[in-house]
Order: C-alpha cells, then structure tokens, then sequence
C-alpha cells in the first residue's frame, strides 16, 4: 500500500505545471454542474467549464496543464511528510492535536494525493508569504474551514522567526488572526457556519440541536461587514446546514425582537439563498482583478462504517487504513448530493471567478484522519462511553498535521497555478 512518492516529489513546480516566461497569468475556472453516478466516485466531482484564454487571475504565476485533472488520483506514501510537526506549531489546540491527546500512530501523517496525470506543485511558504505581503487571507465559515485556516498558519509560520509573529483573537473569538509582521500580512479567519446570521455565531457557546437551529434571512452583512478588505477569501459552509429536510428561517427583523416570524423552509432552498446571499456580497466587494475568491467543497463525515463496508456499528475509531479507489470510501446522501448540486448551479451564474476547492472526493478515502477520541473532551464522559470509546468519537473534524495540509496544498495550486 506504501507506494513510492515520484522523484520530483521535491520540486517546487512538477510535471504538468508549466511557469512560461514573463509569467504568463490566464484562466478563469468556473464551476458547471455535478456528475453522479451509483457506481463510481464522479458524483462526489464538481467539474469545470473549459478555460478562457486570456482571462488573468491575482496572483498567478504561471499556469496548470489543462489536460491534467487534479481531482482524478489516489493517496500515495511519502516519507517526507509530514509538512510540520505537530509540536513545532505553538498554535495548535484541541481537536487538531491528535498526537498530544493519545494518539500514538502516525500513518496518517504521511500521505500525498498524487492526481494520475501530473504532480501537484510543492507548499511553497516563501512564495506563501511574498504574496501576502501588505495583503489579507480569511477564511471565513466553520470548525472544519477552522481546521485548514490553522493548517495554512502551521505551513507558513515555521519559516517566521518566533518575535516576528503573532496571534490575537478578537469579537470574543469570532475572528482570529495570525500576522506576519514583517510582511505586513495576516491569515485570518472567521466564525460564520452559515455565512449568513444565525443563532449559531456565538463562537464559545454554539451547541445548539439540529432542531433548534434558526438562520436570518438574506442576512450576509451582519458578518459580511467584517470581511471586507480581504484580499483571499476561503469561504465554506456545509455542516450545520445538515438539519434534516427542513431548516429554520427567521424570515426579517432580528433575533432580539419578541415575536419573531420563523418558517421552515426545506434545507436545499435555505441553502440556495445562501449561496445568492454569497454571491452579492462577492460580486459588491470583491476585485476580480486584485483579489480572489476560493469555496471549499463539503467535508466528509465518517461516521458510519457501512459505507466503506465495515460493521454496522462501527464509525471511524480504530480506523488507521485509507479508503481505495474500488470503493472503500465515504458515500453521500441524498441531501450531501442536493447542496453540491446547489453549489454547481448557483456558483457557475457568477460574474466574479470563484475557485472551487473541490476537497471532497480526495477526503472521502480519509477515514484514518479524524480526530477520533484523541480530543479534549468539552463534556464529562458517560460511563457507556468509557466503556465504549467509539460511541464519542470525533468523525467530523480531522487531525494536524494531515488531511487539511493537502487542501491548502490544493489551494496552493489553485491560486498560483489556476
């Protein structure tokens, strides 16, 4: 299973990427629908329109080889991963820090998505940072986008001189922000799970049931006032949508007002308006000839181990063994199929270039990754979960060093190499 990694597998551009001289930018990469299919891993694919020539993209460098699907390839063993050590990022806390709660094997550490007709270039965080310099990246969504906006700060940081850096928090948590102060740069991100206002944006206190989840209507200013500015935005938002077939909607005024006009609304028109809401915002405050735009595609859940062919009651505890390409992976559902579709949809309408962050099918064979029991827990234990440590553990959220350094690698590629 522990497959070579390619000699190149050190270069910072590899084959399939081509850097032409003067640097030619181009490209413009759109979303277009989604491909199922029952019997392969294509429907958990969002594929692209074919690229404009001469369309120019901030920050590219140079351009990736149109023949080359990035999406199409397997997990391959590299020795020289992992990217970082866990102990070497002082910003690391709970649920990234497997190693630190218990967890002894580092397998998952060690493999690099290969696609199968080229190489993904090298994290490069010299050019990382060059590229930042003056300028702002936020993430903005999630705990899962939190997970990769901490992977992006671990992958540059260890090249800053420890007095050169900072980390503050700021609106009791909702953003945090790393600055590289030389460059006059900051990674950033911001607690929003639904972009839009919702009951949920407390950034401490947000456990709130499935049921009792309420969104407000076209309400993407309320946070929205917060990203503006940004030169890179990574927006995601997926997770806390998964209510069942229906969400709730505050339909206008605010969640303080005493009567409030809240109507169930089926969870892939909830999510529609969204992604509309999203899409305004972008188009009203964003540059597309400074600035760019990423949306990272759903992460996913192994929480059941039927769908890789494991025991009914099992989940991803225990789990240490990726997924392969005959089927050992995440399956979504029907709901999981109806936001990508959205997504596809709505995102290839836009007049402002937005790169899909398509993490889903490489994800899907992860199972390994999770943070698992090897967590701080937030609540005391039960006694039926001490005796049975699978029925705690995390399948959501995924270990660091590891999977989500992969996905800022994707980014990489995508903002450089679009």
């Amino acid at each position: 299973m522990k497959a070579a990694p390619p000699s190149s597998s050190s270069a910072v551009l590899h084959k399939g990427f081509r850097l032409p001289y003067f640097f030619t930018i181009m490209t413009l990469i759109l979303f277009m629908t989604i491909l199922y299919s029952e019997d392969s891993p294509a429907y958990l694919r969002l594929s692209w329109a074919t690229k404009k020539k001469g369309e120019k993209l901030a920050f590219a460098v140079g351009e990736a080889d149109s023949s080359c699907d990035v999406l199409s390839g397997r997990w391959v063993w590299d020795d020289h991963r992992p990217l970082y050590e866990e102990a070497e990022c002082p910003f690391l806390h709970s649920p990234m820090v497997c190693q630190l709660y218990g967890r002894t094997d580092t397998d998952y550490q060690h493999w690099r998505w290969q696609p199968n007709a080229c190489s993904l270039p090298s994290f490069n965080a010299s050019l990382m940072l060059e590229s930042l310099r003056g300028k702002r990246m936020m993430f903005v969504g999630d705990s899962l986008n939190l997970g990769q906006f901490y992977s992006m700060v671990c992958l540059v940081q260890k090249i800053i001189p420890s007095d050169a850096k900072s980390f503050t928090r700021k609106f009791n948590g909702s953003l945090r922000v790393f600055t590289a102060k030389d460059y006059n740069a900051t990674i950033e991100y911001y607690w929003a799970p639904f972009l839009l206002d919702s009951n949920s944006d407390n950034p401490s206190v947000h456990k709130i049931g499935k049921s009792d989840r309420v969104v407000r209507k076209d309400s993407i200013n309320t946070h929205g006032d917060h990203w503006r500015g940004a030169d890179i935005m990574v927006f995601n938002t997926y997770l806390w949508w998964m209510t069942g077939p229906k969400i709730k909607i505050l339909q206008g005024g605010t969640f303080d007002d005493e009567n409030k006009d809240i109507e169930e609304v089926a969870t892939e028109e909830a999510y529609r308006m969204a992604m509309k809401n999203l899409l305004r915002w972008v188009n009203k405050n964003m540059d597309p000839i400074k600035t760019r735009v990423f949306f990272t595609s759903l992460s996913p859940l192994h929480e059941n181990a039927i769908e890789w062919g494991g025991d009914e009651k099992g989940n991803c505890y225990n789990q240490t063994v990726i997924g392969d390409e005959k089927g050992s992976y995440w399956r979504p559902s029907d709901c999981d199929k109806s936001v990508m579709k959205v997504i596809g949809e709505e995102f290839r309408k836009s007049r402002y270039p937005i790169t899909l962050l398509n993490i889903t099918q490489m994800s899907s064979y992860r199972k390994d990754a999770h943070t698992s029991i090897f967590k701080r827990q937030w609540r005391p234990l039960t006694t039926e979960q001490v005796a049975n440590p699978g029925t705690y553990a995390d399948c959501i959220h995924w270990c660091l060093p590891g999977l989500q350094d992969t996905w800022n690698e994707l980014l990489f590629v995508k903002l450089f190499y679009p």
